[in-house]
């Protein structure tokens, strides 16, 4: 009966409650209208419907007279099973008014519990930052932008410490939910100033940009210590405007120094002391090299003597092979071939 009453609604020009944007009640309410048995039932259902239609426009103005597509879904599928279940049962006389009065009011305390709990968790998600979003106004049946402030009165939503090694890495992320929420494309900026965080005040023009990106988070890979500072992130649609603002205080961890180990350096000799063995003098130099020379040529010439040998005794050896073979071909006699 809560879709008779809001396809009623299009017969008067009046403001109309959030049911009646849904286009599938409109339809199933037009058909249950022409069902009545009677004009004297259908004059009864408006009486009830001016009624009941005060109550559903007090309960959408109470409720910044506003639902989004989601909500609208879930308090039309649990108003389509109540009035299903009304419609299975024959009603008749002043049974069938009392029934239809309790058809309509629980269609408002359906309508009253979705719009509580969307006005509660889900219009402004937003703790900090600002969100403009897309809703269904509940009394024009039209689509319109809906701004929700920042609770802080600001787009600045905090600092927040990262810290990491050098040659590591560090993740920046400044996605929050309502995120999906806001209307267009808009794009993360990414920006940082460099120094030791904390350490001095950072000033708007110390700010290099970094990345304009549409993912909300960017790794910073293969640090070096230079690269710590205070990196922004803020949420900006096409004309520039910030919905969303975050900042990380970046620390890169220097790694500790190895310690290297001086070259060992071997003590000098007192000077005049010409006959060391651990330092031979120039005067001793020259006949090692002489000996160390000669016997290489001597064992040079030696071993290719003995390369020659062994490669005469070896061709010897396979002449000798090959006369023998010859010989025996020759004594064969006739009977053997």
């Amino acid at each position: 009966m809560l879709l008779m009453l809001v396809s009623l609604l299009c017969w008067v020009p009046a403001p109309k409650a959030c049911l009646q944007c849904d286009h599938k009640i409109r339809l199933l309410h037009e058909d249950f209208i022409l069902s009545a048995p009677s004009i004297v039932d259908q004059i009864e259902v408006k009486r009830i419907r001016d009624s009941a239609y005060e109550t559903y426009k007090e309960t959408s103005r109470e409720r910044k007279g506003v639902i989004d597509p989601s909500t609208l879904y879930r308090a039309r599928t649990e108003y389509q099973s109540e009035f299903d279940r009304f419609l299975k049962i024959k009603h008749t006389g002043s049974i069938a008014i009392d029934q239809t009065i309790q058809i309509m009011e629980k269609g408002r305390k359906i309508l009253e519990k979705h719009l509580d709990a969307f006005i509660h968790d889900g219009l402004c998600p937003n703790k900090c930052g600002i969100l403009n979003r897309r809703v269904m106004d509940c009394f024009s049946c039209r689509y319109k932008i809906y701004i929700c402030p920042s609770p802080s009165g600001q787009q600045d939503c905090g600092e927040y410490p990262v810290h990491a090694e050098e040659g590591g890495q560090a993740v920046l992320n400044c996605f929050l939910p309502w995120h999906r929420l806001l209307l267009g494309r808009p794009e993360y900026h990414y920006s940082w100033a460099p120094g030791v965080p904390g350490t001095e005040k950072v000033n708007e023009s110390d700010f290099k940009a970094l990345v304009v990106t549409g993912d909300s988070s960017v790794v910073l890979n293969q640090l070096h210590v230079d690269e710590q500072g205070t990196y922004r992130c803020s949420l900006q649609d096409q004309n520039g405007a910030i919905y969303y603002q975050a900042t990380f205080l970046l620390t890169v961890t220097p790694l500790p120094h190895q310690t290297r180990r001086s070259p060992i350096t071997l003590p000098t000799l007192p000077h005049g002391d010409n006959y060391s063995p651990l330092h031979p003098t120039e005067d001793l130099l020259v006949p090692i090299i002489a000996v160390v020379t000669a016997l290489s040529l001597a064992a040079s010439v030696g071993l290719t003597v003995f390369l020659g040998i062994m490669l005469n005794q070896l061709r010897a050896a396979k002449k000798l092979r090959r006369r023998k073979n010859e010989g025996k071909k020759t004594l064969k006699t006739p009977c053997d071939e």
